[in-house]
């Protein structure tokens, strides 16, 4: 799902060596990549099940026809769009083919901005194939490691938590709300010495006084505290910038007292806080103590938000999807071209915590009706738009995205349904098979 997976390849398969030229030169114009061939035998060799673009061929040729070319491109893939070129006489044998699953057919003369149309519908059709599969290779792959993503800056971010897993200090993991924070701490804490021992976590902005006087004690002694159960292991401050002013005395005591006493190899609790704010700043601002401050972040690592790792979304997707595909009990999700349009194009500012959170609403529909409520507050001319658009997709519905039945019940040509299909933004194939 990246921006290089917009396809613009065109398999041009045709006879008539004049057709053929201002055929490619219409596609190359309309920013398409024509790759002609003047025989559908010399043309098959170029069709894989990731053939990564769509086939315009015309029916009647010498040899292996159009259709044949059509159903040796389903054998090696029946999701690959053909679009079949035909004469007047041959209409009613393009229908059939259509029936055998062709994506669409020109009757000749057709005009470049028809066989552009059919051409972009196809390749927008044959995207969203692709990323589907990918989507489902990748879910595939994931496992349940913490730290996904296969970006440069992930890759550091791995390396960087092994080396630090294996030193005994405390740490402060800094990043933006979402971008995994504590799964961080989890990571540090598996690969560490201290891997069998506790994990505790801990929400700053929810304590109290007397929550702390609860974890550290009152004399900040460690041995007269909660902390006593978890003694070896690693207790996780998460959004220690929340600690008011007398918190932070307390937790400074205790970080103190720790130090002077004798724990042993791996005794003690060792520390590991999260923030979303520069506290640095904060201590010049006078929110945060210095002292504390350099206490915590011995060590320090930074967790990238998205933006700076975009092309790690598809693969945190992909293990989302299937997170939710598995609670909430459904069995399949496909991506729509909406989806892909918001994977690639947004920024997604609440990070893995939103993204994962948009998965769930994508594998429950909830995207779709939430557009619904906001037609409300629409224009009259957006609100008629909507509903058009509604009765389209229960039609495509109903008729399991089958162009002729979904033009019987509006009552429209297909022409005039295709460029209602284009307006709307909305792809038949979506409405095919399984919902």
């Amino acid at each position: 799902m990246s921006e290089a997976a917009d396809l613009r390849r065109v398999l041009l398969v045709e006879d008539d060596e004049a057709l053929r030229a201002a055929t490619e030169q219409a596609l190359e114009l309309a920013g398409f990549e024509p790759v002609s061939y003047p025989s559908a035998d010399r043309a098959r060799s170029q069709l894989r099940p990731e053939f990564a673009g769509c086939v315009v061929t015309d029916i009647r040729m010498d040899g292996m026809d159009g259709l044949e070319l059509m159903r040796l491109a389903r054998s090696v893939d029946p999701d690959i769009p053909v679009i079949l070129i035909t004469g007047h006489g041959d209409v009613a044998m393009a229908v059939a083919a259509l029936k055998e699953g062709a994506f669409d057919f020109l009757a000749k003369p057709f005009s470049s901005d028809q066989l552009s149309a059919a051409v972009r519908r196809a390749l927008q059709s044959r995207t969203l194939v692709l990323d589907n599969r990918r989507l489902r290779s990748l879910s595939e792959r994931a496992d349940d490691e913490e730290l996904l993503g296969t970006s440069e800056i992930m890759g550091k971010l791995r390396t960087i938590v092994g080396q630090i897993a294996m030193i005994d200090l405390d740490v402060l993991v800094e990043g933006e709300t979402g971008t995994g924070k504590e799964l961080v701490a989890r990571a540090l804490h598996r690969r560490s010495a201290r891997a069998l021992m506790p994990f505790a976590p801990v929400r700053c902005s929810s304590l109290d006084a007397t929550g702390m006087t609860d974890l550290f004690g009152t004399d900040a002694s460690p041995a007269a505290t909660a902390l006593s159960p978890i003694d070896g292991g690693v207790l996780f401050l998460d959004e220690v910038e929340a600690l008011t002013p007398p918190l932070q005395t307390r937790l400074l005591a205790y970080l103190e007292a720790r130090e002077r006493q004798d724990v042993g190899e791996r005794g003690g609790v060792r520390v590991i806080a999260a923030t979303r704010a520069n506290l640095e700043e904060e201590v010049r601002a006078g929110r945060f103590r210095g002292d504390l401050f350099y206490r915590l972040s011995v060590l320090r690592l930074r967790v990238p938000p998205l933006r700076e790792r975009r092309e790690d979304v598809p693969l945190l997707f992909a293990q989302f999807i299937r997170e939710a595909l598995d609670k909430t009990r459904r069995k399949r999700f496909d991506l729509s071209a909406a989806d892909r349009r918001k994977l690639l194009e947004y920024d997604w500012p609440g990070n893995s915590r939103e993204l994962r959170s948009y998965a769930y609403s994508a594998v429950l529909n909830l995207s779709r009706t939430e557009q619904a409520m906001a037609a409300r507050s629409a224009s009259l001319s957006e609100r008629m738009a909507n509903y058009e658009r509604t009765l389209i997709v229960e039609a495509l519905k109903q008729a399991r995205g089958s162009i002729s039945e979904a033009c019987r019940t509006l009552k429209l040509s297909r022409q005039t349904l295709y460029e209602k299909l284009a307006k709307h933004g909305l792809d038949r194939d979506e409405y095919r098979g399984d919902s």
